[in-house]
C-alpha cells in the first residue's frame, strides 16, 4: 500500500500542472510554478515506503537512465520527529506533531496549556477554534473511543474537558495507548520484555520531561528486573506532575524491588 504513494506525487503534480496550463496560470515568462511534494504521516509504525519513485522501477540501458522519472517528495512522518525531540518550539505544526505523538492526557494537557498562551491574541480566534474543532472530530475520538464528546468551539474548553475528566480519561487513554505498547514488549519474552519495556518508559519520560531526566530514569530502571514494577512505573509516568516527583518515585520503586 505504502509503495503505491511514492508514484502518486508524479501523478498529482501532472494533474496540478494539467490544470494550470488549461486555465493559463502561468508566470511572467509563461512557466509553470516549482512545487514541493509533502507527504505528511501520522501513523504509529514508522513509514517504509521508498520516498522516490526511481526504485520502484526495473533498471534501464545506461543509454536511458537519464529518462527515468526521477519524482520524490518530503516525508513529514510526525512520530518519529517528535520523538526525535528536535522540533522547534512556539511552533504550531510541531504542536501539532507532538499532540499525534503524545501518550497520555497529562502531555496533551502541557501541549494545549502552551497553545493558549501562544493563541491568547484576538486575532487568534480562529487558530484556537480550528484546533478545539480538530480535537473534537480527530484526536480525542481515536484517543477516546466510545467516548461521547461535546461539541468544542475553542481550545480553552479542550483544555477544561481533560482536566475535568483527567483521572477517568488517564486510564482509558493508558489502556488504549501505553499499556498497549507495554505489554507488546511483554510478549516478547522475559528479558526482551524487559528491555522493551524499558525502551518504552524512557522515550516517554524524555518526550514528557526532556532529555535529562531520561538520562537520570536509565540507570534506575536498569535496576529493576520485576516486569510488574515496570508496568507500574507506566501508570505513575502518567500521573507524575514533573521531572522530579517521577525520579522520587522511580527511585522508590527501585529500592523497593531490590528487596
Amino acid at each position: 500500500m505504502e509503495d503505491s504513494i511514492s508514484g502518486e506525487p508524479q501523478t498529482y503534480l501532472g494533474l496540478l500542472y494539467q490544470d494550470l496550463i488549461r486555465a493559463g496560470t502561468l508566470s511572467a515568462a509563461g512557466r509553470l510554478p516549482p512545487v514541493l511534494p509533502v507527504v505528511l504521516y501520522n501513523g504509529v509504525t514508522p513509514w517504509r515506503a521508498a520516498e522516490a519513485l526511481e526504485p520502484l522501477i526495473e533498471p534501464v540501458p545506461s543509454l536511458l537512465e537519464r529518462y527515468r522519472p526521477r519524482q520524490a517528495y518530503l516525508l513529514l512522518d510526525e512520530q518519529r520527529l517528535a520523538n526525535a525531540g528536535s522540533l522547534p518550539e512556539r511552533n504550531l505544526s510541531a504542536a501539532l506533531f507532538r499532540l499525534e505523538a503524545s501518550s497520555g492526557a497529562v502531555e496533551a494537557m502541557g501541549i494545549v496549556h502552551a497553545l493558549l498562551d501562544w493563541l491568547k491574541a484576538p486575532e487568534q480566534t480562529g487558530l484556537r477554534r480550528d484546533f478545539a474543532v480538530w480535537f473534537g472530530r480527530v484526536f480525542l475520538p481515536k484517543r477516546l473511543p466510545g467516548v461521547q464528546l461535546p461539541p468544542l468551539g475553542d481550545l480553552s474548553e479542550v483544555y477544561h474537558m481533560l482536566a475535568e475528566n483527567l483521572e477517568t480519561w488517564t486510564d482509558q487513554w493508558k489502556r488504549e495507548g501505553l499499556l498497549q505498547g507495554l505489554e507488546q514488549g511483554l510478549e516478547q519474552g522475559l528479558e526482551q520484555g524487559r528491555e522493551a519495556t524499558r525502551h518504552i518508559l524512557i522515550r516517554l519520560v524524555r518526550r514528557r520531561f526532556g532529555p535529562t531526566i531520561a538520562e537520570q530514569t536509565q540507570p534506575l530502571l536498569a535496576r529493576i528486573v520485576d516486569l510488574q514494577t515496570l508496568e507500574d512505573l507506566g501508570d505513575q509516568l502518567l500521573i507524575s506532575p514533573d521531572g522530579d516527583d517521577w525520579l522520587q518515585a522511580v527511585r522508590r520503586m527501585s529500592v523497593g524491588d531490590e528487596h
